[in-house]
């Protein structure tokens, strides 16, 4: 087996971004103190050419020096808001029609590989990284979805979630042009 090259990966050129389709998904975070973190989840939009990342509370934004070390220029490729509240993001997206999802543990959440995408856009809200997302928030969408876990911990980084969750998102949206 031989790596391939940068030239042979088939990158799109930040010039021709704006004429592909995006995926129906957008990311919001919900006062994410870490902006390694975001940075991290700016990168996860990219791979998967979100359609929008929504920065709350205290999340930072760019042109930040910890975002853009992680984020390695994804900053330009993937179309990014600040709300003042997560609260107010979920319900600017609900009113535009999204179905939005909380990626959080509660009692009622849908695992993750059980999860049935909408005929909607859809928008998953991944918390902070010690209190989750909030419960105000929770109560607000649509649904919750869980990643199950079988370690003692139960807990994954918030960057880690969300490749996870987008990754699944979009095998099951590919599955379904497909079919």
């Amino acid at each position: 087996m031989e790596k391939l090259r940068n030239d042979e990966l088939g990158r799109v050129e930040l010039k021709d971004l704006h004429e592909l389709e995006r995926l129906p998904l957008d990311i919001v975070l919900d006062n994410v103190r870490s902006a390694l973190n975001t940075g991290s989840v700016f990168r996860t939009g990219d791979a998967f050419r979100i359609g929008n990342l929504h920065l709350c509370g205290i999340t930072a934004t760019p042109p930040h020096k910890e975002i853009q070390k992680t984020a390695l220029g994804s900053t330009d490729s993937v179309p990014w808001k600040y709300w003042n509240t997560t609260l107010e993001a979920v319900l600017a997206l609900q009113a535009q029609g999204y179905k939005v999802y909380a990626a959080e543990q509660v009692r009622e959440s849908t695992p993750l590989q059980e999860f049935e995408i909408p005929n909607s856009k859809i928008a998953v809200v991944f918390g902070h990284e010690m209190d989750g997302v909030s419960q105000e928030v929770v109560n607000q969408c649509n649904g919750t979805i869980e990643i199950p876990q079988e370690g003692i911990k139960h807990s994954l980084n918030v960057s880690v979630s969300a490749g996870i969750i987008c990754w699944e998102i979009w095998k099951k949206l590919k599955e379904r042009k497909n079919v």
